[in-house]
């Protein structure tokens, strides 16, 4: 039996208060979890419930199954918020999510990391098809209009799972092939 059908036994004023309070109940919880679980410049994931979905992912990847983590730093965005302030700046991060989102596969995961960093897990997924889907978004926004319009490109580290490896150690790897992308001229896409 639900709720409702039990509110039914309770006389009309009661059921009305308890159907509030029911109500407002789910509300704050919702409330919660978007919190809990989304970067609120970007509408995507924070990296707190990046990292419980990606210990998930490196359980599965210990079985045989591939995992590739993908990091992403927008070049030179410091520039942004120096010249056109931090509100253009959070404007510029929201467009790239945006990007981001209409892009990766369905199943991808993504989050903002901090600052203009980004991160996206890609399960089931080797490094060479990481590669493709990394560059895919590395094209869409260096034409992109508003990305261009800023001078806003980006470069990313790519690194697949091994054996033993767990959330930490991967990024770190992906965060190597990242600094390599940045010291190779950025807006390109390194393995590592």
């Amino acid at each position: 039996m639900d709720f409702k059908k039990k509110l039914n036994v309770l006389d009309p004023e009661t059921r009305k208060s308890m159907e509030k309070i029911l109500e407002d109940l789910a509300r704050n919880i919702n409330y919660l979890y978007t919190i809990a679980t989304i970067d609120e410049k970007t509408g995507i994931y924070n990296n707190k419930f990046f990292n419980k979905l990606a210990e998930s992912e490196i359980e599965k990847a210990k079985r045989g199954m591939a995992l590739s983590l993908l990091i992403i730093d927008l070049d030179n965005f410091k520039r942004i918020n120096d010249k056109y302030g931090h509100i253009i700046g959070d404007k510029m991060l929201e467009h790239f999510a945006k990007i981001l989102k209409k892009t990766v596969r369905k199943y991808d995961i993504y989050s903002r990391f901090g600052g203009e960093e980004f991160f996206v897990l890609f399960p089931g997924t080797s490094m060479t098809r990481a590669k493709k889907v990394a560059d895919r978004i590395r094209k869409k926004i260096e034409l992109d209009t508003l990305m261009k319009k800023r001078g806003l490109t980006i470069s990313g580290g790519i690194a697949q799972y091994k054996q033993k490896d767990n959330i930490k150690t991967l990024s770190k790897r992906a965060d190597k092939a990242l600094y390599k992308a940045k010291k190779q001229g950025k807006n390109r896409i390194e393995t590592e």
